[in-house]
């Protein structure tokens, strides 16, 4: 699975520069197109239940699933992008989110909690934690600090498939308390943490897809491939240079 991960994390690095005010969202999703395929992978999201795009590409009060189009980037904007790659009959899935310059007080602070509980949850995924556990510390630093946690979508397991089992919300509920499980080398998570500045409620777009915060305020989308190993959590979708935990004012990681 470090093979589609790595693609991920190559593709990210390819489409970086492109992140950018002026640039549409459209322009990203070709340049995604083009290096999978360059890098000899498949895109996970493509047609997948209809979905219309190589990425999804969310903007400030948008979510998850944002659709690629003609919308261009501005200054301040807050851009989560999700990418999944299938190679070898593996997938790897990530989502990274970046700040087209300095960005306000609001949307740095809720970038920072989203990556700061995406690393969290990384550093329980160790071999006899529990699910419980590792979902605990991510909800716990969201909670922290007073951010909405979007609780009606969930990180997920991930191998021959892109959404396996277990499920791994954001937040301990009683069905997860209720099904807990003990993390056993082999197991493959994706981990995805949403996080939004004001409320932890989300809308549906009419497009079917597009999620956005129900107060319109900023929202970030943080995502790694981990593996439980012996040795600890093995996160598979970083590339050359890359590392975790991130070096200090790493952009996207």
């Amino acid at each position: 699975m470090a093979v589609p991960g790595e693609m991920v994390a190559l593709t990210f690095q390819a489409i970086a520069e492109l992140v950018r005010a002026g640039v549409r969202t459209i322009e990203i999703d070709e340049a995604v197109r083009d290096t999978v395929k360059e890098l000899g992978g498949k895109p996970l999201f493509l047609g997948y239940q209809g979905f219309p795009a190589h990425s999804c590409i969310s903007v400030n009060e948008e979510v998850v699933h944002g659709i690629p189009g003609p919308r261009q980037l501005a200054d301040g904007d807050l851009v989560s992008i999700d990418i999944g790659i299938e190679a070898e009959g593996f997938c790897g899935d990530s989502a990274r989110s970046f700040i087209i310059g300095e960005g306000s007080e609001e949307t740095r602070s809720t970038l920072r909690v989203c990556r700061e509980a995406l690393a969290a949850g990384i550093a329980q995924a160790r071999p006899g934690n529990s699910l419980v556990g590792l979902v605990e510390a991510i909800e716990a630093r969201i909670r922290a600090e007073s951010h909405g946690l979007v609780e009606k979508f969930v990180g997920h397991g991930i191998g021959r498939k892109m959404h396996e089992e277990p499920q791994v919300p954001n937040f301990v509920s009683r069905s997860l308390k209720h099904n807990d499980i003990e993390l056993r080398p082999g197991l493959v998570l994706a981990l995805e943490p949403m996080v939004n500045a004001g409320t932890g409620d989300v809308v549906t777009l009419e497009d079917g897809w597009t999620v956005v915060t129900a107060d319109a305020r900023v929202s970030a989308h943080c995502e790694h491939t981990v593996a439980i190993t012996e040795e600890g959590p093995r996160v598979l979708t970083l590339g050359p240079g890359e590392c975790w935990p991130p070096n200090p004012g790493t952009p996207g990681q």
